[in-house]
C-alpha cells in the first residue's frame, strides 16, 4: 500500500491526487461529467481555448468553456502570447465562476506555437515569466501551467520555467514528459519530470505521458515523486482508471474488468449528456469518437466500431448495441461471458488493431487519437 499525500491547489484541497488531462475534442463537458461520475477524479480542464476567442466571446471559445454546478473544481486552459489578452481572459473565466485557470505551454503543433503560445512559451523565460505574472495578478483565482521538459533535448528548460513561475505565484505545475520535438512519439521520460518536481519548493507538481493502466499511475509516482498524475488518452480507453487506480495505489487492490453491461451503461451516459449539452444531432457527432475508443475495451467489437462512426440519433446507438450483441455471440460462452482469449483483461495494456481481427497481433500502446491534431 503506498500512501499520497492529499494535493492542494491554491485554496482548494481534495481527496484524488489523478487528474483529468485536456484533448482538443475530447474532454467536453459530456465526456468530463461521464468520467466524475464513475470516480475517482476531482480536478479536470477543459480543451484548450485561444485566449482573443475567449474575449471576443466566440461562440466555439465559449463552448468550450462551458460547465456547470457539478463541476465544482474545473481549470479553463488557455492559449495565447499577448500578455493583456491572457490577463484579461483570465478575469473572464474568473468572473464565470470557474475554480482556475491553466496556461497550455505544451501544445507543439504548427497554429499554437506559431503566434507564440503553447511550447514556444518555454523557448522565453523572461518573457513568459512576466506574461503569467500579470495573471496572477489580475485574479484572486489559482492560475497553473502545463508545459513540456523543453522545446528538444537539448534544450530543456521545464525545471528553470517552473521555477521562474512558482516564484510569480502560480499554483502548480503540470508537465508532460516529452519535448516539444518528440511531439507524442517515442516514451515519457521520467527522469526529466522528476527534475521539475526537485526544481520547485512548495507547489505540486503533476506528471503526464503514457498513464494509460494502474501500474503506470503508480510508476509515474513511485518514479517522479510528483504530486499527482494528469491522465488522458487512459481516461478514453477506460473511464474507470482514476477511481481504479486510487484504489491500487492506497490498497494494493486489483480491479474486477467492467462487464459489458455496466460498459454500456457509461456509453449511454455519455450519449445522454452530448445530446442534452449539445442537441441530438452534434451530439451524436461529437460521441461517434469517444465510443471508439470505448469500444478497445469491449473485446472483439468490429461491428460496433463500423456502425457508430455513423452515429445520427439517440435511437440508432440502441440498434447498433442490439446488432453488436448478436455479432458478439460467437466470442462467448454458453453464459454469455467472452472467451478467456478475447476478454479485455488478457489484453493488459494492449488493445487490437482498428480492423478488430482477433488473429491479429495486438499492438502495445494506445496511440493518440485520430483527428484533427492541429487543434490540440
Amino acid at each position: 500500500m503506498t500512501k499520497h499525500p492529499r494535493v492542494r491547489i491554491g485554496p482548494y484541497q481534495f481527496d484524488s491526487n489523478l487528474f483529468l488531462s485536456p484533448l482538443a475534442g475530447y474532454t467536453n463537458l459530456p465526456f468530463r461529467l461521464v468520467v466524475r461520475e464513475v470516480g475517482g477524479l476531482d480536478w479536470a480542464t477543459t480543451d484548450l481555448i485561444n485566449a482573443r476567442s475567449l474575449l471576443e466571446r466566440n461562440p466555439r471559445g465559449l463552448q468550450l468553456a462551458q460547465t456547470c454546478a457539478a463541476e465544482k473544481l474545473l481549470a479553463v486552459q488557455l492559449f495565447g502570447s499577448v500578455p493583456e489578452e491572457m490577463r484579461d481572459a483570465a478575469a473572464l473565466v474568473e468572473s464565470m465562476g470557474i475554480a482556475s485557470v491553466d496556461i497550455n505551454m505544451g501544445c507543439p503543433v504548427r497554429k499554437v506555437v506559431g503566434i507564440g503560445g503553447g511550447s514556444a512559451m518555454m523557448t522565453e523565460l523572461h518573457k513568459t515569466q512576466a506574461l503569467v505574472r500579470g495573471m496572477v495578478n489580475a485574479v484572486k483565482i489559482p492560475i497553473t501551467a502545463k508545459m513540456r521538459l523543453g522545446w528538444d533535448e537539448d534544450n530543456l528548460t521545464a525545471p528553470d520555467l517552473a521555477r521562474a513561475l512558482e516564484d510569480v505565484g502560480v499554483a502548480a505545475i503540470f508537465v508532460h514528459g516529452r519535448t516539444r520535438a518528440q511531439g507524442f512519439s517515442g516514451t515519457v521520460n521520467l527522469a526529466g519530470i522528476r527534475t521539475v518536481v526537485q526544481a520547485v519548493k512548495t507547489i505540486p507538481v503533476i506528471g503526464n505521458g503514457d498513464v494509460t493502466t494502474i501500474d503506470a499511475t503508480k510508476h509515474m509516482l513511485d518514479e517522479t515523486g510528483c504530486a499527482g498524475v494528469s491522465i488522458g488518452r487512459g481516461a478514453f480507453y477506460n473511464p474507470w482508471i482514476f477511481r481504479q487506480s486510487l484504489d491500487f495505489i492506497r490498497h494494493g487492490t486489483r480491479p474486477i474488468e467492467a462487464s459489458l453491461a455496466e460498459r454500456l451503461h457509461v456509453m449511454r451516459r455519455h450519449l445522454d449528456l452530448a445530446v442534452e449539452v449539445f442537441g441530438e444531432e452534434l451530439g451524436c457527432k461529437l460521441f461517434r469518437k469517444p465510443a471508439a475508443w470505448y469500444a478497445k475495451r469491449l473485446g472483439p467489437a468490429k461491428e460496433f466500431k463500423r456502425s457508430v462512426v455513423y452515429l445520427k440519433t439517440r435511437a440508432e446507438f440502441e440498434e447498433i448495441v442490439a446488432r453488436y450483441e448478436i455479432w458478439r455471440k460467437p466470442y462467448c460462452d454458453e453464459r454469455g461471458e467472452l472467451l478467456p482469449r478475447f476478454r479485455p483483461e488478457a489484453m493488459v495494456a494492449s488493445f487490437m488493431r482498428d480492423d478488430d481481427d482477433p488473429a491479429v497481433t495486438r499492438r502495445e500502446s494506445i496511440p493518440v487519437p485520430k483527428g484533427p491534431v492541429d487543434t490540440w
